[in-house]
């Protein structure tokens, strides 16, 4: 499984390469096998047999962190939406693409990002989930700003990268905590730990900061602003992380958490609640829109509520709805997306006031929205596959026990929704490819796209029909082992497509039907509502608001301290250091002094140490470069002499060495500069000085004696002392040590040593020859 996560960052590497040949062969070409591959890899798992794989590579083993891929249904099914629908964009992207792009950049962020979702979905350990978790951030910030010449591509990929990091860092600490708790780094043992977490006093802590990353990237309310600005990006980005896989993320940590957290009362009442609020608010606001990406990114934030909501139901019914819908929203999304960038490409607008028309001249494209809205729209037909998970999404509704408001009110909520998800999916079909033809209003003479463009949404739509037309296809062979791994009472049942007249959901569809109809044909009537709501009301104000608010602040502190004064910045290292390290040893009992096996101090001892108080102290009042740097030595000499008085040659010889170069050295340097003069600092400037000075000194005194007596792990002495001479061949356990044990540590530092050198004589040189000429 490793190579199948790594490949594609692998074939990143040649793609600047083969970019090269764009002009005789597009790039893409090479790029489409990538995800074809490991389609054709993963593809053999599906069956009724499939039993769950795991395989370990060795990373950070000292730390517990291991690259432990972990193959179950769950991470099946999303595997092959990210490699399958992955394989489509790539051909898609072939014909969408000119030649003329930045080709080389595109695939290399595609690849970048399809590497991050797989190890996303096929990580056991939480650690290595959260750096292909970050990655993902990373990857989508660079494709949203493909178009990085547009402003507002530039703005979109930044701000989805700011609130997906920070849900990103938020899910980390939960991630640390889960870790501390169970003892573990697997998400596995994790689950089979579930009392353990459920029972401890950080539960609350640990779910809040999970669902934090879970919902930013998954764009649930509030965080839900960054998906519609992302529709800056490419339409074969937009399709692929915004319909099948970036998105899909969080619902996919939710799922995976879910057997952990299933159980707590507040996980319920979250998860569902965030759900369906995003349900209903997405599809409220996706109505309002007038661009085609634009109603598609609300209508994506929608149905990822809606499968948010099941998850958060936790029940046998919920959970395989949200499994089956996780599906179903992959074909007919991925093939919407590709059908607003055909229009888009053959039109050159989205903008759906400019529209319509279009079924005589984009036959094919119009046959492809209509499934693919009517899929999203739940509209009750058997070939469908929308209407079929939109139905046991009712159903789920309905089973829920609890006696709670929310419980109670959620299957209102859930038809409020889907009246309006309706609405929109009408809205844009009819809109795009019927009424009056307003060609003049459009910059290009619209026509067929190329038939190459049209088999990635061919190749989606003919799956939403074959799912619709024969569900149980998928339902034993593959949903159903994805949905036991997030609730394992999950039993198969036949997925059919009529329950009678008296079937509760199927009249709760209707009414979304027969509502919705009347909402969209009576739409320019009630759609001044969005004047009150939202009104001038809006979460990007807040967040444009609140960025501001940060750049200003954050500019009015850097120049308050930036003041170009290197003893300013020196005193704010020093105080920083000395606040941070001395409150670390206050709380972790760091000042612990024992007295226990220390040498003798004699006469000899302290007249060296008072000889080296008196010398430091005279180079604060010698008003004399040589002179300072001539007391100042002899500090770094008497240290050598104690180093020689504890019996410790090597390291006395060595002091001696770099006391005496230093000392030349300074005297080389300072002979060329001013003298030391008075200056006329403030009392206060020198009492702060001062304490500065005497306050850092002690610290450092501190350290010396606490990291004697605070034995914080074991010794390694006795290592090295044993195993100096068989492993090292040398008697003298210093040398070993620096040539045997640190010889990759010793080689560097003589390395930076030979180039700071290098340097130095350049610039001497470099003078030299400015003063010759």
């Amino acid at each position: 499984m490793i190579f199948a996560v790594l490949i594609p960052l692998l074939i990143a590497c040649f793609v600047p390469m083969l970019s090269k040949l764009k002009h005789s062969i597009h790039t893409g070409i090479f790029v489409f096998f990538v995800p074809f591959s490991i389609f054709l890899y993963f593809i053999q798992f599906v069956g009724a047999g499939f039993t769950p794989l795991r395989q370990t590579y060795n990373w950070i083993p000292s730390l517990g962190i291991n690259l432990d891929f972990y193959l179950d249904g769950l991470s099946l099914l999303f595997v092959l939406l990210i490699s399958g629908i992955g394989a489509l964009v790539v051909l898609y992207s072939i014909f969408y693409l000119d030649k003329q792009e930045s080709l080389g950049h595109f695939y290399v962020y595609l690849l970048m990002f399809m590497t991050a979702m797989l190890g996303v979905v096929l990580s056991d350990n939480i650690f290595v989930l959260y750096t292909f978790w970050e990655l993902t951030s990373i990857s989508s910030f660079l494709l949203i700003g493909y178009w990085h010449f547009k402003e507002r591509s530039r703005y979109g990929a930044l701000k989805s990268m700011m609130i997906t990091i920070f849900g990103g860092l938020s899910m980390f600490g939960g991630f640390v905590l889960l870790s501390v708790i169970t003892g573990t780094t697997s998400i596995q043992v994790m689950i089979q730990q579930a009392d353990v977490i459920l029972n401890n006093d950080y539960l609350p802590l640990i779910l809040g900061l999970i669902l934090l990353g879970a919902f930013t990237k998954s764009a649930q309310f509030p965080f839900h602003i960054w998906l519609p600005d992302a529709m800056e990006a490419p339409t074969p980005v937009s399709a692929y992380l915004h319909s099948a896989t970036m998105v899909k993320a969080g619902i996919y940590l939710i799922a995976r958490f879910s057997p952990v957290f299933s159980t707590y009362e507040w996980f319920f009442i979250t998860v569902s609640l965030v759900g369906i609020i995003t349900l209903c608010w997405g599809s409220y606001m996706a109505v309002r829109q007038t661009d085609l990406k634009a109603i598609l990114a609300f209508s994506t934030i929608s149905q990822l509520g809606m499968i948010m909501a099941m998850l958060g139901f936790g029940t046998e019914a919920a959970v395989y709805a949200a499994v089956f819908h996780i599906l179903n929203h992959a074909t007919f999304k991925g093939s919407l997306f590709m059908v607003a960038g055909i229009v888009d490409h053959e039109t050159g607008t989205r903008d759906i006031r400019k529209l319509g028309g279009l079924l005589t001249f984009m036959p094919m494209t119009a046959t492809l929205a209509l499934f693919g809205t009517f899929s999203m729209a739940g509209v009750p037909l058997p070939f469908l596959n929308g209407f079929y998970s939109k139905e046991l999404f009712f159903d789920a509704t309905l089973g829920l026990t609890s006696a709670n408001l929310l419980a109670q009110a959620i299957p209102y909520l859930a038809v409020l929704g889907s009246i309006f998800t309706f609405v929109y999916s009408i809205y844009f079909f009819f809109g795009v490819f019927t009424g009056p033809k307003r060609f003049d209003l459009l910059p290009k003479k619209p026509h067929e796209a190329p038939i190459g463009m049209l088999i990635s949404p061919i190749i989606l739509v003919l799956g939403v029909i074959l799912i619709g037309l024969f569900p149980n296809w998928v339902n034993a062979p593959f949903l159903l082992h994805a949905a036991e791994s997030v609730n394992s009472a999950v039993e198969f049942e036949s997925v059919y497509f009529w329950h009678g007249w008296d079937s509760t959901a199927f009249i709760m569809s209707l009414i979304v039907v027969v509502i919705g109809t009347l909402l969209f044909l009576t739409r320019k009537q009630w759609y001044p509502v969005y004047n009150v709501l939202p009104g001038k009301w809006s979460f990007n104000k807040v967040y444009d608001r609140l960025i501001e608010k940060v750049d200003t602040y954050s500019a009015n502190i850097t120049n308050y301290y930036m003041t170009g004064s290197l003893k300013t910045y020196m005193s704010l290292i020093l105080v920083a250091i000395l606040v941070v390290t001395f409150g670390f040893m206050m709380v972790t009992d760091g000042l612990t002094i024992n007295y226990d096996n220390l040498a003798e101090i004699t006469i000899l001892e302290l007249s060296v140490v008072g000889i080296m108080i008196i010398a430091a102290l005279a180079t604060i009042f010698t008003k004399n470069n040589l002179a300072a740097i001539l007391v100042l030595g002899v500090v770094g000499y008497g240290v050598a002499i104690l180093f020689v008085i504890y019996r410790a040659p090597d390291i006395a010889l060595t002091q001696l060495v770099i006391e005496t170069v230093t000392v030349a050295l300074f005297l080389l340097c300072f002979y060329h500069l001013p003298k030391l003069r008075k200056t006329n600092e403030a009392a206060g400037s020198k009492i702060v000085n001062a304490s500065i000075a005497i306050g850092f000194g002690t610290l450092l005194a501190i350290i010396g004696i606490s990291a004697h007596s605070t034995n914080g792990f074991d010794s390694i002495s006795e290592y090295f002392l044993e195993t100096a001479y068989t492993l090292g061949g040398g008697k003298n356990v210093v040398n070993v040590i620096l040539v045997d044990m640190r010889g990759l540590d010793t080689l560097l530092e003589v390395a930076v040593l030979g180039i700071a050198a290098l340097a130095i004589f350049s610039l001497i040189k470099l003078r030299k020859n400015k003063e010759a000429e």
